[in-house]
């Protein structure tokens, strides 16, 4: 089974190119319950995982993980819990990730399967070793509009210091994992040309999974999984609407000069490597913060976060909160 990881930061348009691949009819790609992000913290609580039943307490836990999904995995949940332990190489959390996506590629019919949590860049290395032939997609998206996409998002920071901060990190990771993995395992995509020019950007990215392109990728939002994903929360709602050609440097006009020198001061040396030209902040001219600045980002952050959490809607917040309380309790559960 092939293993395809697509990496970055969300709101770069993520779900659109897995919806993209999805519709090729070769890759299952569903949407994301975040298996190695949620769980890699608590790998600790489980202890020693060669102890078989510590080991199907991991392999329970994940998949109910999944089966709590906010966007269901159609034809698979509820997981066969044995179906996973029967596919694990080895006594860890990796190999119970690929088991589950495994199943759910068998399930589809595929050959290959696209996991786009997009942290999983962190475990590059790890996830390389384990999957025989992994390929990284390297999706990156302007951090300016990625800034204005994450302010006004159900999830995540909503102050630019922060969320410029986090893009940084993520797209220093995947910088050093595309020079360490090479251009045989690691595919960039701007957000920009996918949408500017999508097909001849999807011939390429199918030509390096060893895929073929359909016209059936150009048109994403008819697919039944974009329905599902836009019906799940208001973060997807342009899923099922044709590709936005036009929806790139909307930084221009809604963002202020002030967050626009934080974002370029935190962000410009990255955007100079991915070709994202300044406005503000020109290189040298980068600023820093006193420790009462950043402290009073952090209260405007937390402010803005609960401000936005008040007007979601609460079926989405409900959706959510699932997953949540079940990682709540298995925290809870091996504190006791």
């Amino acid at each position: 089974m092939q293993a395809v990881f697509m990496v970055g930061e969300q709101r770069s348009g993520s779900n659109l190119l897995r919806l993209m691949l999805d519709a090729s009819g070769e890759v299952a790609a569903p949407h994301p319950p975040h298996i190695l992000q949620r769980m890699m913290p608590l790998l600790p609580h489980y202890g020693d995982l060669s102890d078989e039943t510590r080991f199907a307490r991991l392999i329970h836990d994940v998949c109910r993980l999944v089966e709590l999904n906010p966007v269901p995995w159609e034809g698979v949940v509820p997981l066969d819990r044995a179906a996973v332990r029967a596919r694990c190489r080895e006594h860890s959390l990796v190999a119970v990730f690929g088991a589950v996506m495994d199943l759910y590629a068998e399930a589809r019919g595929t050959r290959a399967w696209l996991c786009k949590s997009m942290q999983n860049v962190r475990w590059a290395e790890t996830l390389d070793a384990y999957f025989d032939g992994a390929r990284f997609i390297y999706l990156h998206r302007d951090p300016r509009d990625v800034t204005l996409s994450f302010m006004n998002a159900v999830i995540g920071d909503k102050h630019p210091y922060f969320i410029a901060r986090q893009w940084v990190e993520l797209q220093r990771l995947c910088l050093d994992a595309r020079d360490r993995l090479g251009p045989d395992k690691v595919f960039t995509v701007s957000y920009e040309a996918l949408t500017r020019e999508p097909e001849p950007l999807l011939r390429a990215l199918c030509d390096f999974l060893g895929i073929g392109f359909t016209p059936a990728m150009l048109e994403p939002h008819r697919t039944p999984e974009a329905a599902r994903s836009a019906a799940a929360s208001q973060l997807w709602a342009n899923l099922n609407r044709p590709i936005m050609t036009g929806n790139t440097q909307k930084f221009r006009g809604r963002m202020s000069d002030q967050d626009l020198e934080i974002v370029e001061s935190l962000a410009g040396p990255v955007m100079d490597v991915l070709g994202y030209e300044r406005v503000r902040v020109m290189p040298g001219e980068e600023r820093t913060w006193s420790e009462a600045e950043m402290a009073a980002f952090a209260e405007e952050n937390a402010r803005r976060k609960a401000e936005r959490r008040a007007a979601t809607d609460p079926e989405d917040l409900r959706r959510r909160r699932h997953q949540e309380r079940l990682l709540e309790e298995i925290r809870a559960r091996t504190a006791a």
